[in-house]
């Protein structure tokens, strides 16, 4: 297939399901759903695919994922992936497709992810139906993203090994919505790009007592508020400054009145880095720095530490693959570097650790606005705008990208 000739297909066959892929979005922006719950949104990505006849497999990763696939020439298939779960947040927008479900709703934009994929894969399906494509395609809805590692079930239950639909996945795309990065722009790059995290809890256990007695008690909240401030000396004193590492303690738990020292204290948070070493070594400096100030403040520690995503670590062909495509498919100084990582977690980062793949940010900030909503906020949407690029890149991936 030529380039050129495909591209222009590929644009006509999304003029003419734009507005129906902007309702689906809405839709489910309306209608969000928390990880591994996301019943409704799954059945709406199943009827969309049964009603284009596109093959899929739903039922997956703990009974909301879905696969699907059209058929290509080649032995291996494209993969790409949208997440389909919302967060646990009152929503303060007030257009027509706001949140139905008070307490939860699309702060993410994975509303606009899935509306991308499902708008990609009936554009690809239209063009498989004049013509055999080149490569096979996978589509991965996956739930439970936010914190749930919904794409780590996707791959355990063999979404990418070709024993659930397909062939085995050679190469794999994903995107995300990205405030910062103006409109319609789309930016990765090699290596690291978001951060591994590692679910912090420690309880420390002292002496309580009445608060006019101090002396009389081992008091854990003197302990806890010493091991807040020293556990930055991870970042300040043990991590080299060209390395990253953040240590957030976000929640400090204790006390049942003013006049009361309690006998326990609660601290929860998060550690996130990009090398490798670097997540050893925080986690060896934690237990160390915990346990000698509980000791000095002669109280007991209990520390709990979960590894939680890896790092999103893009591979190098890839990215190359990425530019060289995006590059011909929409104007080329819109297709830029990712200067630097975050230190956001994503569970893409499974799916890098089993084949080829590179994770890409579409910018959603309009021309001439200096800042939207952030990722998170309860005034966060999906720019409707951003759903056409999206969808022109994945068509091209999918269409162009040469497999190993």
């Amino acid at each position: 297939m030529k380039h050129t000739t495909t591209s222009c297909r590929v644009d006509a066959h999304i003029d003419a399901i734009i507005e129906e892929v902007i309702a689906v979005r809405h839709d489910i922006h309306a209608h969000p759903e928390l990880g591994y719950n996301e019943i409704r949104t799954s059945n709406v990505i199943q009827d969309f695919l049964s009603n284009n006849d596109i093959q899929y497999k739903g039922g997956l990763a703990k009974g909301t994922g879905v696969l699907a696939h059209i058929s290509g020439e080649g032995e291996k298939s494209v993969g790409l992936r949208a997440d389909i779960d919302a967060l646990p947040i009152v929503e303060e927008n007030t257009f027509d497709w706001k949140s139905v479900h008070e307490g939860c709703m699309h702060a993410c934009g994975h509303d606009g992810h899935t509306a991308i994929l499902l708008g990609t894969a009936k554009v690809l399906s239209l063009i498989a139906k004049e013509e055999t494509i080149p490569n096979p395609v996978t589509f991965v809805f996956q739930p439970a993203e936010e914190g749930g590692a919904g794409g780590e079930q996707m791959v355990l239950d063999g979404c990418l090994n070709g024993t659930v639909l397909g062939p085995k996945v050679g190469m794999m795309f994903g995107l995300h919505g990205w405030p910062q990065l103006p409109l319609n722009n789309v930016a990765t790059k090699a290596g690291p790009m978001l951060a591994a995290d590692i679910g912090v809890s420690v309880t420390i256990r002292g002496v309580g007592g009445h608060a006019a007695f101090p002396y009389l008690c081992k008091d854990p909240i003197i302990c806890a508020a010493n091991l807040v401030t020293s556990l930055q000396q991870l970042v300040s004193r043990n991590t080299d400054p060209l390395d990253s590492l953040v240590v957030s303690i976000t929640q400090f738990h204790s006390g049942t009145a003013h006049n009361i020292i309690p006998e326990e204290v609660k601290l929860v948070g998060t550690m996130r880095y990009l090398e490798k070493e670097t997540g050893i070594m925080a986690k060896e400096r934690f237990r160390e720095i915990v346990n000698s100030i509980a000791i000095a403040h002669g109280c007991t520690a209990e520390v709990d530490l979960r590894d939680g995503y890896p790092v999103t670590c893009n591979d190098e062909l890839a990215v190359d693959t990425f530019f060289k495509i995006a590059k011909e498919t929409i104007a080329s100084e819109r297709v830029l570097p990712f200067e630097k990582p975050v230190m956001g977690g994503e569970d893409f980062s499974y799916y890098c650790q089993e084949v080829p793949s590179c994770f890409f940010a579409v910018g959603l900030l309009p021309e001439g606005v200096n800042e939207i909503p952030a990722l998170h906020q309860p005034m966060f949407d999906f720019n409707d705008e951003a759903i056409r690029t999206g969808i022109q890149l994945f068509c091209a991936l999918a269409l162009h990208t040469e497999l190993p």
